[in-house]
Parts: structure tokens; sequence; C-alpha cells
């Protein structure tokens, strides 16, 4: 079982609350400087207001391996607007004006971050308010150098779980995880319409044998029924190239807004609405 070290984390204390209250997390997920870097703040605070539990935001990379075509455009255009981490934590930082309760995730590639310096960003990152990081290319066994920084800084490494990770590495992965894991619901990218609830049932019965950490399911999450029948069987839903998709286009800062509590009001709704399968022991 994986143990807190240190003070506790927003991400933490954000579960504990959900457990209490017997809700699912919402998380949506969003390419940050996409559509407009100057837009962020005030639609992150809009997911909040919207039912959002935690934030994820994604720093654009130019080889985005495990990102669908939707959120590598977005990637794209971000990098375009020359969007990297420095201009990223910034804009946490203005986040955290305002909300300083509401856990923030940095969906990354290892590259940026060795660029930036690992001992730099981990500091910087925590001063900014972020909480936790997801490496998306970069297993435990290679953040040994990474892993002290985040540690001492106290920005939880968030890890992934995959259909085809071995029962001893669900293990080895549990070990090292905090504040939860993150299970993706098919093999693939993101963005593809394989999602099959029914079908999480067992594996995520079989992760919970190997931590007492929240589960998230992210991948292929796309509107209120898929996120409800998610919410049924896992403590938290991601949601994300459905979000980035509709927010692509906006013409500006008030109509990416107005997208915004369109499509997430309701899978607020729709999850609450639904009777967990499993819920409070399971976390």
């Amino acid at each position: 079982m994986s143990e807190t070290p240190g003070p506790i984390n927003r991400i933490d204390l954000r579960f504990q609350a959900l457990d209490k209250r017997g809700r699912a997390a919402l998380i949506p997920f969003l390419t940050a400087g996409d559509p407009s870097p100057d837009w962020m703040v005030a639609m992150m605070h809009r997911l909040v207001e919207e039912g959002a539990d935690l934030l994820e935001l994604g720093v654009p990379f130019s080889d985005p391996t495990a990102d669908g075509p939707v959120i590598q455009e977005a990637s794209e255009r971000a990098i375009a607007r020359h969007v990297g981490i420095s201009q990223i934590l910034e804009i946490v930082r203005a986040f955290r004006a305002k909300d300083d309760r509401t856990p923030i995730i940095l969906k990354c590639y290892l590259n940026p971050l060795e660029r930036f310096g690992y001992e730099q960003f981990a500091t910087v990152a925590s001063d900014s308010g972020v909480d936790g990081v997801l490496l998306v290319d970069c297993p435990p066994e290679e953040m040994r150098e990474l892993r002290p920084q985040l540690d001492q800084a106290g920005i939880y490494p968030i890890c992934l779980v995959a259909p085809t990770t071995t029962p001893e590495r669900k293990r080895m992965v549990a070990s090292f995880a905090r504040g939860f894991v993150y299970y993706v619901s098919f093999k693939g990218i993101t963005g593809a319409n394989r999602l099959d609830a029914d079908a999480l049932q067992e594996p995520l019965a079989e992760l919970r044998k190997a931590t007492d950490l929240p589960l998230v399911v992210g991948f292929g999450v796309k509107d209120p029924e898929s996120a409800a029948a998610v919410a049924r069987v896992a403590q938290g839903v991601v949601i994300g190239s459905a979000l980035v998709s509709l927010l692509a286009d906006a013409a500006n800062e008030q109509e990416a807004l107005e997208r915004i509590s369109d499509f997430l009001a309701p899978v607020r709704q729709a999850m609450d609405n639904m009777q967990p399968i499993q819920a409070g022991s399971a976390i």
C-alpha cells in the first residue's frame, strides 16, 4: 500500500472530501495554451464552477506519442504560440490567486522537464501551486533523478496502469504512485472511441488489491453517458479530447467559457446522478 510522504497534498484532501460525499472526481483536461494562453485562467475557473474537482493541464510537446490527433493538434497550436513550462507555471500561479484548493496536475513528457531542469522545475512548480505530475513516457524506473526533487517539493508522481500491465508491475507501480492511480481504459491513444465501461469492473477490482489510492479512469470518456458509466466503478473520471476539440475553434474567451459550461455541466450532473457500484470503502 502507498504511504503519503510529508505534508498532505491537495489531491489527498480533495479525494478525502469526495469520498465522504460519495462523489466521483470529475477531472477535465486542457492543453495549456490552447485555444489561447490569455484565456487559460478564466477557463480553469469556469471548469471548477461547472463541477470539476481536479484539473489536468497538458504541457505542449512536439511528439506527444500517447495522444491522438485532437490533443496533438492542440499541442502544435500551443507551441506555435510559444507556450512552454515557464508560461504554464505562471498560468497556474495566476489561477491560485483566486483558487487555492482545486488540485492541478500537469501532464508532461520527460524531455521538456529535462530541458527545464528537474530541481528548478520541482521548485518553481511547487511555488506556483502544482500538485501532481503525470509523465506519460517516464516509467517509475526512469524517475530516479526526478522523484527526489518531486518529493522534496511535495509534488505527487501520478502513475499510469494499462490493460496490459502485469499483476507484478501493477503492485510495483501502485507502491510508487501518490495521489491516485490513472487507469488507461484501453490499449491505444487518447480520443479513441472504444470505451467499454462494463469491462472496467474486473481490472479495477484487481488493481484495488494492489493499492488503497483512488483509481481514476481516462481515455475514451466523451460525454455525460460515458462519464457516468465510468463513475459507477472508479473514483475519478478524466475527460480530455472531447473538451479540447470543442474549444479548438472558439472565436473568443466568452465563447470558450460558454462552451465549457454547456459541455461540462451535463457531465457533472450525469456523474452525480449515477449510483456508484463501489463507494466509500474503495478509497
